[in-house]
């Protein structure tokens, strides 16, 4: 093994000066900046992929926004006017209109029964869709209808004895229609409970029912049991048309948070409640 660790004069001096040369190197490495201090930049370029990054982050940004889709403000629940950005009190006054069984059919209409302002109005008139038969109404036929003429009540017809005959002399009921006011009514022993179920049919837009009310009314409803709103159970609510279990149930949880209603019209505060069929549920309840 000496022999392997035994050096001349000249050996030890050519590995110290090899060592030496290795510490100067790494220090110089280390200490002394090589890198240009001018770093020359395509000004055009530069720009252009700035622009471009721009671009991207602002196609992002619009992507995480929530996308509104145009919706019928008739239906604005709780929950969608508060996204919308509506107060509670604004919200409340539509759907006390509603619960009158009344329609919003105009953007400015909407504003005057909400008194929202001029601002929140132009961000959300936009998205309005109302029905064709209100933004497209089909021009009045100047032929006067005599069997549109309204009549009194003794003159009008029982909606529960009318023929599909007697029911296409109304301007706006062809055969299919009268055959489907028939049909549903022939779904319940008795027949209707009141002119208001004439919304359950497909196919009869207000104005058409309108028309049938003209000629035609409810003489001998339908006796039905009514519920007391406040004493009912989830089996018997869901008797009820357009009720189900989940609406049985946040229906009874609401009573139970309110400690009872004190009015039928409350019905439109419960989460996820058909607001436009309120008035045939309350053919079906009582507060009594």
């Amino acid at each position: 093994m000496k022999s392997h660790f035994k050096f001349t004069q000249k050996q030890r001096s050519g590995i110290f000066l090899l060592l030496l040369l290795i510490i100067i190197f790494q220090c110089i490495y280390f200490f002394i900046d090589f890198s240009s201090e001018d770093v020359l930049v395509d000004q055009n370029e530069f720009q252009l992929f700035q622009q471009e990054l721009n671009s991207l982050r602002l196609v992002e940004i619009e992507k995480r926004k929530p996308k509104t889709f145009p919706f019928n403000p008739n239906y604005i629940t709780d929950y969608k006017g508060y996204t919308l950005g509506m107060t509670n009190e604004e919200i409340d006054r539509l759907l006390k209109f509603r619960e009158q069984n009344n329609w919003v059919y105009s953007a400015k209409e909407f504003q005057n029964i909400t008194k929202v302002s001029d601002s929140l109005l132009d961000v959300i008139s936009p998205y309005f869709k109302f029905p064709d038969w209100v933004t497209n109404p089909k021009p009045k036929s100047t032929f006067n209808y005599q069997n549109n003429t309204p009549k009194s009540y003794d003159e009008k017809i029982d909606l529960n004895t009318a023929t599909v005959i007697q029911l296409r002399k109304v301007n706006g009921i062809g055969e299919k229609l009268s055959e489907r006011i028939i049909k549903y009514r022939n779904k319940f022993v008795g027949g209707f409970i009141a002119d208001v179920q004439l919304q359950d049919i497909y196919g009869l837009t207000p104005e058409v029912i309108e028309r049938v009310l003209h000629q035609f009314t409810v003489k001998t409803p339908r006796q039905v049991v009514k519920f007391n709103l406040n004493k009912v159970t989830r089996d018997q609510l869901v008797t009820i048309q357009h009720i189900d279990y989940e609406l049985a149930y946040e229906i009874i949880e609401q009573r139970t948070l309110r400690d009872g209603y004190n009015s039928l019209g409350e019905l439109a505060k419960v989460k996820g409640f058909p607001i436009d069929k309120i008035e045939i549920i309350k053919l079906y309840l009582t507060l009594d």
